[in-house]
């Protein structure tokens, strides 16, 4: 299912709230502990692999370190995309994108108004037995992209430079796309659930039986570099895919990814995150074509938590990805079940260490899948509970062509899945 529609067509530069920044900054002693405001002066230290060296905001002063609890408060805290000035911002509470500046939360009416888009329409217009299998085209296709644009000024947000964005207990981001084309960006200790496409496409040329696809997800970094994302949960929050039905015979799919790394972005580090309850869960490269990617992506993953994930875990072009002390786990009660682990496309260089499979329905074939790749390096690896060898060989591939070549924390595989489970997602406190 592999997604052809480019991220950058679609995003769009938020202007709502930004023009006035009006917003005081503050720290309240009472909601942001002092341990806290400490961890958010942290830098990513040389222990972060290809993000090592990234400050965020850490040199911020008081004049630019924001205490937000709503759309319209992160925006103004957040300022032009491309300002450079050094900014801590505390999340607290719950921040839905998808709501008015009254908390009202909108609607695909709300979006699709004035456009003429109707579902009960473009199903009509392209049903595959009457219309063939060729990409949309004509009003109805026009008129939900138009919808999905009105989305996209509302839900979408663009990161600036030099920035930390850091979570409170229980912090929470829904319903929005955090975008980030910047350099030297912090983002921890949040919980980012939904990002729901209310307008999603029909292929027919995506897999044998065609797809729908959606645009939104709850992290993109697009072009950024010196990333480090630390802590963090990534999913589809209450709003599972399975709630929403199937046309054509393919499931009716509202989200896209999870956390996304594309468009020749670089140096950038996972660190402890949960990412859970998802289809196609992360990008590294988002298309064969783009070869300008060749050279950058360089992205570290380490202690990440994957747990109740169908694929792209991740899906690799292109980049050198260093994956070492990572776990993955699933249920057979999940409504998302898993199919593989990592993705071995165009071009891409894989070396993965100590990473620990607990999947009761998986295979060794299925820790890795071939999309057009050659090279994985794989050591390490224990699936419920068994150490595994050969994956590189089974999937006939050669070597990595890399080393990384900085210090890491490597731990045993049982080791790490401990250290995992009790630390990975939002626990800096």
């Amino acid at each position: 299912m592999t997604k052809t529609r480019h991220k950058q067509h679609i995003i769009v530069a938020l202007t709502i709230g930004i023009a006035t920044l009006g917003l005081t900054p503050c720290i309240n002693a009472a909601t942001t502990p002092a341990t806290l405001q400490k961890i958010s002066r942290e830098a990513a230290d040389d222990s972060q692999g290809f993000a090592a060296g990234t400050t965020g905001g850490s040199k911020a002063d008081a004049a630019h370190t924001y205490q937000v609890t709503n759309r319209t408060e992160l925006l103004n805290a957040l300022g032009n995309e491309t300002n450079q000035t050094n900014k801590i911002i505390y999340v607290s509470g719950t921040i839905n994108m998808n709501a008015d500046n009254n908390g009202k939360a909108l609607t695909a009416n709300n979006y699709a108004n004035g456009t003429g888009y109707n579902l009960t329409t473009y199903l009509k217009a392209y049903d595959p037995s009457t219309y063939g299998k060729k990409i949309p085209t004509g009003s109805q296709e026009t008129a939900r992209n138009n919808a999905q644009k009105n989305q996209a000024k509302q839900v979408q947000y663009k990161v600036p430079s030099n920035t930390t964005i850091i979570g409170n207990s229980n912090a929470k981001i829904t319903g929005g796309n955090m975008i980030i084309n910047s350099q030297n960006v912090i983002v921890r200790n949040i919980i980012f659930e939904n990002a729901y496409d209310f307008f999603p496409q029909w292929d027919p040329t995506d897999g044998t039986s065609g797809n729908w696809n959606s645009q939104y997800d709850n992290l993109t970094i697009t072009g950024g570099s010196k990333i480090w994302l630390d802590h963090n949960r990534f999913s589809d929050g209450a709003q599972t895919d399975n709630q929403n039905g199937s046309y054509y015979g393919r499931e009716y799919q509202h989200h896209d990814g999870l956390v996304d790394i594309v468009n020749g972005a670089n140096n950038v580090t996972l660190s402890y995150n949960t990412l859970q309850n998802h289809d196609k869960s992360m990008n590294i490269g988002n298309s064969d074509s783009k070869t300008s990617d060749a050279g950058k992506l360089h992205v570290t993953m380490h202690h990440n938590r994957f747990d109740n994930l169908v694929q792209r875990q991740p899906r690799v072009r292109f980049g050198q990805v260093h994956m070492y002390n990572n776990y993955y786990s699933a249920t057979n009660s999940s409504v998302y079940k898993f199919m593989y682990g990592f993705g071995v496309g165009k071009q891409s260089q894989i070396y993965a260490q100590n990473n620990v499979f607990d999947i009761p329905t998986a295979a060794t074939k299925d820790i890795a899948k071939v999309f057009g790749g050659s090279n994985l390096t794989e050591s390490g690896t224990l699936l419920n509970g068994q150490k595994v060898t050969g994956i590189a060989t089974l999937n006939k591939l050669s070597p990595a062509s890399w080393t990384p070549q900085y210090k890491n924390m490597l731990q045993d595989p049982a080791a790490a899945k401990t250290t995992v489970s009790n630390g990975a997602g939002p626990t800096l406190k």
